[in-house]
């Protein structure tokens, strides 16, 4: 009986056995594609293909249409993330946090508020930070490889500022404000003279601190008085010609000498100026000694050091002398410490604030940066335009952006067809 027991219980495991064996076997995943030395899953092929219809909701191809394109998308992605791995291209985790501080700041969300916003698009935080991850490491893959391609001469800015669409781009813009003291169509010499001496007054009234929209409303004829003389922005080639040689010597803020027409008297005021080519900025000519801590002399053999100096400098000490016998920049301890004409912002924080909290001829005190122990003195400041400079390297900028966007399709195109791709299933 006990046998019998045995058989059956063998029986019945071996039943149970085989029903298993026959089945179906239960599909885990596959490989949807094979590229270079990496594979694409149909997990994640799916996943990304649920993403686009989360966003595009309504405005999809047909699904075998928009399964190659994800496919394709995600092919060229593959190669490029395999580009920066062999190239050893990392983004730390400060640079990643910055960067979504930055993209929830720009939406004007907290970082909290950017996680559930994305929750409600159906992702998780932690995809959305390996999606941008992945984003930045393929930009900068990008730049680095297509900008070997792109190539901006000095020319190349010089045709552009040439050009018609050149020199709308960097025309000034003026907004400008207006009175008009009329005169009769058959004035008098009398009305005239009386005309020109009230807008001589409503000037010095302007000068003298008088708010120039009230004087507007108070005192012209012009079509824009009751919206206190304002002409709104005009581009330079847009400026009435009587206007024009005015306009053009006014600096922001600025009233013009009464401009005489056939039907009066014309006061104009720049109230604000954008584009063109006056950017001025003011340049300190300025000169340093520097004591470096380094691995013989501490931080404060170094301090105590640049004091000595300091103390021989307020004694008739020679600048010049004593920068060539005691400073440890090699840029300028031959030229007695000479930096010559300093931008603002070209300087580390702390000397930049030094330099320019010092008045010209003032030796500052010992001071600390990142660099070592420093004693300045200013020589000199002027006001430098620096517009044309400026412009010339907006247009550089804009033009390599341009030649960027033509030349990024042609490289991914070239990356794709030189990759060993082998399409599985779609």
């Amino acid at each position: 009986m006990k046998i019998m027991k045995n058989k059956t219980l063998l029986a019945i495991i071996t039943l149970f056995t085989a029903a298993a064996l026959q089945a179906a076997p239960v599909e885990i995943d596959r490989v949807s594609a094979i590229v270079d030395d990496s594979i694409i899953m149909k997990s994640e092929l799916d996943a990304r293909i649920n993403s686009v219809k989360r966003q595009m909701a309504g405005q999809l191809p047909p699904d075998d249409i928009l399964k190659e394109q994800v496919l394709e998308r995600l092919i060229l992605e593959n190669i490029q993330l395999q580009m920066a791995e062999r190239g050893g291209v990392q983004i730390s985790d400060q640079q990643l946090t910055d960067t979504i501080k930055r993209i929830a700041k720009q939406n004007n969300m907290t970082l909290e508020q950017f996680s559930q916003a994305l929750k409600k698009d159906g992702l998780s935080y932690k995809e959305a930070v390996e999606q941008i991850r992945t984003e930045m490491l393929i930009s900068r893959v990008q730049k680095f490889q297509v900008n070997k391609r792109v190539k901006i001469s000095e020319q190349d800015v010089d045709y552009f500022l040439a050009s018609k669409a050149g020199k709308m781009a960097s025309e000034a813009e003026y907004r400008l404000s207006h009175i008009l003291i009329s005169i009769p169509s058959e004035a008098s010499s009398d009305e005239i003279q009386k005309a020109e001496k009230k807008a001589n007054k409503v000037v010095a009234s302007i000068r003298a601190g008088k708010d120039f929209r009230q004087q507007a409303i108070a005192n012209s004829k012009g079509r824009n008085a009751l919206k206190g003389g304002d002409l709104g922005w005009r581009k330079e080639a847009q400026l009435p010609s009587l206007f024009a040689d005015a306009v053009t010597q006014l600096n922001v803020g600025e009233t013009s000498e009464p401009i005489k027409s056939a039907s009066g008297f014309h006061i104009i005021q720049i109230a604000d100026k954008r584009g063109g080519s006056t950017f001025l900025i003011t340049q300190t000519k300025v000169r340093h000694i520097l004591v470096m801590p380094n691995e013989i002399r501490t931080d404060a053999d170094a301090e105590d050091r640049i004091k000595q100096v300091y103390n021989k400098l307020t004694n008739d000490g020679d600048f010049t002398e004593l920068a060539k016998e005691y400073s440890d920049d090699p840029g300028s301890a031959a030229n007695g410490g000479d930096l010559g004409w300093v931008n603002p912002g070209d300087m580390v924080p702390a000397f930049d604030d030094m330099m320019n909290d010092s008045q010209p001829g003032q030796l500052s005190k010992p001071f600390k940066s990142k660099f070592g122990w420093h004693i300045l003195e200013v020589e000199g400041r002027k006001e430098t335009d620096m517009g044309k400079q400026v412009q010339r390297n907006q247009v550089q900028q804009m033009l390599q952006a341009r030649q960027f966007e033509e030349e990024l399709p042609i490289w991914l195109r070239k990356i794709r067809s030189e990759a060993y791709v082998d399409i599985k299933e779609l």
